[in-house]
């Protein structure tokens, strides 16, 4: 785990914030039932959580982008590999994904659940 934050995952982005906001929309149309009868602003605090699980992979691509060697070395195996662009990719598809999921989470603040 260490090594992880240390080293950084480059394509933890690309993974991480697609899945939470799949987890997120799933979650949000799962408690509106439940939102609705208890009127708990339930769906604000998990997009809350699941935004942090995507700029969690965000900080994991962003680590192994600034890992990466700008260049392979002469003799390495891995020339070729596109650790540096997978890892700036993962950087953008994360914090876009954490943006859209903040915005479904601002959404439950104006809607409380009852609506038809």
């Amino acid at each position: 785990m260490a090594a992880w934050l240390a080293r950084g995952i480059p394509s933890a982005g690309i993974y991480a914030g697609p899945m939470a906001w799949l987890i997120d929309t799933q979650f949000n149309y799962a408690a509106v039932p439940w939102v609705c009868a208890h009127q708990v602003p339930l769906i604000p605090i998990f997009a809350l959580a699941m935004a942090g699980l995507s700029l969690f992979g965000c900080f994991l691509s962003w680590r192994g982008f600034a890992t990466a060697a700008p260049t392979p070395q002469p003799d390495s195996t891995g020339a070729g590999r596109p650790h540096r662009f997978l890892a700036l990719m993962g950087i953008a598809i994360a914090a876009l994904f954490t943006v859209v999921i903040l915005l479904h989470g601002t959404a439950g603040l104006v809607f409380h659940g009852c609506e038809r």
